[in-house]
């Protein structure tokens, strides 16, 4: 059995990323969704509601599960006996900052990250994007899940 793991913040979660995870339950036999808890950023959800936004989303896919981590990510893999790091890319500029994280995880427990380029229709999606368009009052329904887009004009309406 092969377990692989996508971390990221997911603050919001977006189409581009349900993407990349539906790829991944298609490959590997369990997959790990971790949102990172980040205390040197405001996020617009709490880690609790980003979890369980992630949870519906990817209620569809059974060996999908959802957790949530703060401190090293190789540390968090280890504990949850991962195999493979999995990270979307949208741009070069993504695979600059992944693939230098990709070799300092390497280095420091050996494994190995997967890179998955996102479909090209989610190329220029970004979680700060869908943000800033909601708060300008723009459409986000073809960006993120409807669950998603409905918290987001929530806490934007609420804001």
């Amino acid at each position: 059995m092969i377990a692989a793991l996508v971390p990221g913040s997911f603050d919001p979660p977006t189409n581009g990323h349900l993407d990349v995870i539906e790829r991944c339950a298609g490959l590997f036999d369990t997959v790990l969704v971790a949102v990172i808890r980040n205390p040197k950023k405001a996020p617009m959800f709490t880690t609790e509601e980003r979890v369980e936004m992630l949870t519906a989303c990817t209620s569809e896919w059974e060996n999908v599960s959802v957790g949530s981590f703060s401190g090293l990510l190789v540390d968090y893999a280890e504990h949850e006996k991962i195999d493979v790091i999995v990270k979307g890319l949208r741009a070069m500029t993504d695979f600059d900052y992944e693939f230098q994280m990709s070799q300092m995880n390497r280095h420091l427990s050996g494994i190995v990250t997967l890179f998955v380029a996102t479909k090209a229709e989610y190329g220029y999606l970004s979680s700060s994007l869908v943000k800033q368009v909601a708060g300008l009052g723009g459409a986000i329904d073809k960006l993120v899940p409807p669950l998603v887009a409905a918290a987001i004009e929530e806490r934007v309406s609420n804001d």
